[in-house]
């Protein structure tokens, strides 16, 4: 965990407190030390909106962007939480944001007629991925689709984000897939690539996550996740890079079991690296009361590890 400092650079010294390491809480897969909560609550006053105060304990703590740029956004879901559990105390917001709107399930995201089914990857192969933004027609289908048919729900992504509808050669939706951020701080994962703490702050960008892969239920083909996962492999990292200037070179994700086999990953070279302790990612409280889930990496090139390890 990185020092707090201020905008020279220099330890913050709050009050005359001396910079402590201890962890404090931990939302959104980061943990907080004390003198970094104790900065953020002096800001809470000395600063006169959220979004001040976002930047401005981004900018103290070398909280940036893969780019280089603050953190605010991240922070700003953060500081809400936290002044919702009680922790801190945030000024009235400068402005009400509008209530999202649920999601409705329209006919496009329907069980399809009993008509004949695909039953191998040659009949829908050549597959198409396209790529998913917000505000669209294709984003609107992507939520609905997800939130209809897959067991966790819809959930939106925080962060740094790439979501696909993959179509078969005819145009009818398969599978959807999402990635966001990786967890903060993940024991197994970080014991596998052989992380420090200082190794894991600075290299977390290089690795992603992979919250959602939705195959649609009436697609029962035989290797079709393990296909989809090996195409995805190749594109990703690209397709990251175009948007955040950032090329990730690992990729995570969590299975619950038994609830869903493992084959899938293995079959697409995925590794099991451990299991959770059921504490959920965004866990402040130590409590294990969330199912546990084997953690899978994926290496996206060779060199990934001397890549994070440097």
């Amino acid at each position: 965990m990185a020092a707090v400092v201020d905008e020279r650079g220099e330890k913050a010294g709050l009050r005359g407190a001396a910079v402590s390491d201890e962890v404090e809480c931990r939302y959104h897969g980061r943990d907080f030390t004390v003198a970094e909560m104790r900065l953020l609550r002096e800001l809470t006053v000395t600063e006169p909106t959220r979004t001040a105060i976002a930047r401005a304990f981004c900018r103290r703590t070398g909280w940036l962007k893969p780019d280089g740029g603050l953190k605010s956004m991240m922070a700003k879901v953060v500081m809400l939480k936290m002044h919702r559990d009680g922790i801190i105390e945030l000024p009235p917001p400068s402005r009400v944001p509008p209530v999202p709107k649920p999601i409705t399930f329209g006919p496009d995201t329907e069980r399809p007629p009993l008509l004949p089914a695909p039953k191998d990857l040659d009949e829908v192969r050549p597959l198409e991925f396209r790529i998913v933004k917000g505000g669209t027609r294709e984003g609107r289908l992507w939520n609905e689709f997800v939130a209809r048919w897959h067991y966790l729900g819809y959930t939106r992504l925080v962060g740094a984000q790439m979501r696909y509808a993959v179509h078969d050669r005819n145009g009818r939706p398969l599978a959807m897939l999402g990635f966001s951020t990786a967890a903060w701080r993940l024991a197994p994962r970080d014991r596998f690539i052989g992380w420090t703490p200082e190794l894991r702050e600075r290299n977390l960008p290089l690795v992603i996550d992979n919250p959602r892969f939705l195959i649609l239920p009436w697609m029962a083909i035989p290797n079709l996740g393990s296909h989809i996962l090996s195409l995805v492999r190749k594109r990703l990292p690209g397709d990251w890079t175009a948007r955040y200037g950032t090329t990730p070179v690992l990729c995570e994700t969590f299975v619950e079991v038994p609830r869903h086999t493992r084959g899938v990953y293995r079959a697409s070279g995925w590794i099991r690296v451990g299991t959770t302790k059921g504490r959920g990612r965004y866990d402040r409280k130590n409590k294990a009361d969330k199912p546990r889930k084997d953690i899978w990496l994926c290496p996206l090139r060779k060199d990934w590890k001397r890549t994070l390890n440097r």
